[in-house]
């Protein structure tokens, strides 16, 4: 059965779609964009807006009774792949070892014209 999980701790869906879909011991997180939850403000930078996307993953994961260490896997949408390393840099500092699997790729164009978007799969 599935549950939904949500926060006001992380941006509000904007559309026809859940912050979390927990089932069983998975929990399903939507794509993150780094909008503060408090303000409606992006960032500017792809170091600040990474770190605003996981701190969103991380208010979520928390909702539902975990932390970033029960993510098991994550999918970085990047405005572009030179957007990679700085990206990784901040990604690397809230992940431990063993790290997640991860896929990342560059796209076309993002929600709010924003430079990345994070999608997490968490388990207990």
């Amino acid at each position: 059965m599935k549950k939904q999980i949500a926060t006001t701790k992380a941006p509000g869906a904007i559309g026809p779609y859940s912050q979390a879909i927990s089932v069983g011991d998975l929990l399903f997180i939507s794509g993150q964009i780094p909008v503060n939850p408090e303000t409606g403000e992006v960032p500017e930078g792809i170091k600040a807006q990474t770190a605003q996307s996981i701190a969103n993953i991380k208010a979520i994961l928390a909702e539902a009774g975990m932390t970033i260490d029960n993510v098991v896997k994550t999918t970085v949408f990047l405005a572009d792949m030179s957007l990679f390393v700085p990206m990784n840099e901040v990604y690397a500092e809230n992940f431990t070892a063993p790290f997640p699997a991860r896929s990342a790729v560059a796209v076309k164009e993002l929600p709010k014209q924003v430079l990345v978007e994070i999608e997490t799969i968490a388990s207990k």
